[in-house]
């Protein structure tokens, strides 16, 4: 279900990921320079390589014909923040995402955390209402300036486990 991303050429197939499921899903959300600046910023090789360095574990999701998505966490103090969660579009609504969040909750448990956090766009409907159909509350609003005159505007929310 789940393959740790250790090597260049998996790094490589999030970046890929990250291009086509920003693209079509966040596009219409936040518009084309945002999304942009997002991958170049966020999603790139030398991003996503630089974050597994600072402590940042990635994961790929494997579906019954390869790789459909992938999830990014950093594990705290007594909380995993679920940094990225994404599932190609053809794939959503098949329980890829659920079966996820069950595997971050083991792995939580597995490091002695006692909760999930993550932030979700205000305007991401689907996701925010799947959140919390597994359980998450929503904490409230948190805006954050991300560079280059964009800013993140997204609600936090909360699973505890």
């Amino acid at each position: 279900m789940v393959v740790e991303v250790l090597s260049e050429k998996h790094i490589e197939i999030v970046e890929s990921l990250a291009k086509e499921i920003w693209t079509e899903h966040y596009t219409p959300i936040i518009g084309e320079g945002q999304v942009a600046y997002m991958l170049r910023s966020f999603q790139s090789k030398r991003a996503i390589a630089e974050q597994i360095c600072h402590g940042f574990l990635y994961f790929l999701i494997e579906g019954d014909d390869g790789f459909i998505g992938y999830v990014g966490v950093l594990p705290k103090s007594d909380e995993m923040f679920l940094s990225k969660l994404y599932v190609k579009s053809s794939h959503r609504g098949k329980g890829y995402g659920k079966k996820t969040i069950h595997f971050l909750e083991t792995l939580a448990q597995a490091l002695g955390l006692r909760k999930l956090v993550l932030t979700v766009n205000k305007n991401n409907k689907p996701a925010i209402s799947a959140y919390e159909k597994i359980g998450f509350r929503n904490l409230g609003s948190v805006v954050q300036e991300i560079g280059d005159g964009f800013v993140m505007d997204d609600y936090k929310m909360e699973k505890y486990i």
